[in-house]
């Protein structure tokens, strides 16, 4: 094996997601404490100490207790090297999320054991089943009363459409919550309520022994039961239907009281997919091959609030990245180098002289960038797969302060190169229109410029329908149109065109009349 298929081999890249309030920052967290990243887990709630979650740091997320953006962490563990990324939960930044299940090959979801199940999970499955993504299903806050464990497997396989296999179990819930039963390593771990230490764990591989008593008391009989039931009804676990991504591992646990996360994490590491190959336009990219490609799967203004600059974030797809070598940006056809790339750990960065497939490593940007930008060490190759969506919520943006035109439009510039949302600008009055798909993005875009770039900007409300992307191949139509709609007509920041439509209906009749001219719901096209 050379040097390049052992990095290979022990690389693990992926993804956590889930309903907000499920648990997932801090399930991330637990993993970082494990993996020896950090020391001690920020008690979020706790007002005596003045931490907040590692990979929250934003502003804005300090103060709301959410995700807003996705964020990358490394660590070493047992021997493989893992990488997280966090993503936002709430619906509003859901096209972060889309894009960044792009960049992992496996994925772990949380569910919370009083809600199970939530909207947004459900979508985020479509996403993972569409790439074929395998999938761990962690469920989370064993320890509150919640919906009984065979009821949540049930609701996991209805409406994530995905069979699940249990491999490890609780033993009661609640107030009277002891522990879990590891089916998979055969062990049994036993419960103390506490934040910062990890609990007992007995290896107990028969458990119909009389010692199991001796342990948990009068619940022996009813996981004795359980155990029977999960044999009898669901099929053996077996790692290759879970990397087709048919079969979903369960594990039950606590992640704010550190409880059935190492479960998770030990098995993690032994099934979990290393780096796959990664489909181009022109040709399949196999981690393994000797030239370096990557892509562009997020950009990201302002981590350092001292030095106004972005960063890029590109997924390594093969080869081995060398900070100082000469890459190929394939969009501009120009060789780039760089001097001081950096590997994550929440936002402490250190620079990295090396990065194999599988590795997210944060690129200094001064506006060469863009979503889906692809680099490589000289091949034509487009990896695809990275749309932009039609945003469902319209305003126009005005300046507040006449004195700081600048740095308003240096600010909306950067920020929509991160695709937090789109802009448009209106073809007849000239004027600005930004366009998301949620409410909360407004604000947080107004609360980054004033913060960051010290611009104030004003909303108008506009009432718009959708956006679509319009192109044709007969240019005479293509003109008629434009005259026709010109109120309408705007231009995205590529300066491609854009029909505003202003309601349902008059979308269809111009889809209707015009029958020559394509309408796109997304950027890719």
């Amino acid at each position: 094996m050379t040097e390049l298929e052992e990095e290979i081999q022990r690389r693990r890249t992926f993804a956590i997601i889930s309903h907000p309030d499920a648990g997932k920052t801090t399930l991330t967290e637990k993993l970082l404490l494990f993996g020896g990243a950090i020391h001690v887990a920020g008690a979020v709630k706790s007002n005596k100490i003045k931490k907040t979650a590692t990979s929250d740091w934003m502003e804005i997320e300090k103060q709301r207790g959410i995700s807003v953006a996705t964020s990358v962490m490394a660590f070493e563990y047992n021997g493989c090297k893992v990488n997280i990324l966090d993503t936002p939960g709430h619906q509003d930044f859901a096209e972060d999320t889309f894009r960044t299940l792009t960049a992992v090959d496996s994925v772990i979801i949380v569910v919370d054991a009083a809600k199970g199940v939530e909207a947004q999970t459900r979508k985020l499955m479509e996403v993972c089943r569409m790439r074929h993504t395998p999938v761990i299903v962690f469920i989370n806050k064993m320890d509150r009363e919640g919906k009984d464990p065979f009821e949540l497997l049930d609701e996991v396989e209805a409406e994530l459409n995905i069979s699940v296999r249990p491999l490890s179990w609780p033993i009661n819930i609640g107030q009277r919550f002891k522990g879990v039963y590891n089916i998979f390593e055969q062990k049994l771990d036993l419960y103390t309520p506490n934040k910062q230490v990890v609990t007992e764990s007995v290896n107990f591989s028969d458990i119909s022994s009389p010692e199991l008593e001796n342990y948990i008391g009068d619940d022996a009989e009813k996981l004795r039961s359980d155990i029977e039931l999960i044999e009898g009804v669901y099929s053996e676990f077996s790692t290759e239907t879970y990397l087709k991504g048919q079969l979903a591992p369960v594990f039950f646990g606590s992640a704010l009281n550190n409880f059935g996360v190492k479960e998770l994490l030990d098995c993690f590491c032994k099934i979990a997919p290393s780096p796959q190959p990664i489909h181009a336009i022109e040709r399949e990219v196999k981690p393994e091959e000797e030239q370096f490609s990557g892509f562009i799967f997020k950009i990201h203004a302002n981590m350092d609030p001292n030095h106004r600059s972005c960063i890029a974030f590109v997924k390594v797809c093969s080869g081995k990245f060398v900070r100082n070598e000469n890459y190929k940006h394939v969009r501009h056809g120009k060789q780039m180098r760089f001097s001081s790339p950096t590997a994550f750990m929440a936002q402490k960065k250190s620079i990295v002289d090396e990065a194999y497939p599988g590795d997210i490593v944060g690129l200094p940007d001064t506006g060469n960038f863009k979503i889906g930008d692809t680099l490589t060490g000289g091949e034509e190759l487009h990896f695809k797969g990275l749309p932009s969506f039609s945003p469902e919520m319209f305003k126009y943006i005005d300046n507040a302060d006449p004195m700081k035109t600048k740095q308003l439009n240096k600010g909306i510039d950067q920020l929509m190169d991160e695709g937090v949302a789109q802009l448009f600008t209106n073809q007849f009055n000239g004027r600005k229109i930004i366009g998301t798909v949620g409410q909360l993005q407004f604000e947080v875009i107004q609360y980054r410029l004033l913060n960051e770039y010290n611009a104030q900007c004003r909303w108008e409300p506009i009432s718009l329908y959708k956006a679509c992307w319009i192109e044709s191949d007969d240019a005479a139509e293509l003109d008629n149109f434009k005259k026709r709609k010109h109120q309408f007509m705007a231009k995205d920041k590529e300066g491609r065109d854009v029909f505003l439509a202003d309601s349902s209906y008059v979308l269809m009749m111009a889809q209707n009349d015009f029958k020559k001219i394509r309408f796109h719901f997304t950027s890719e096209f």
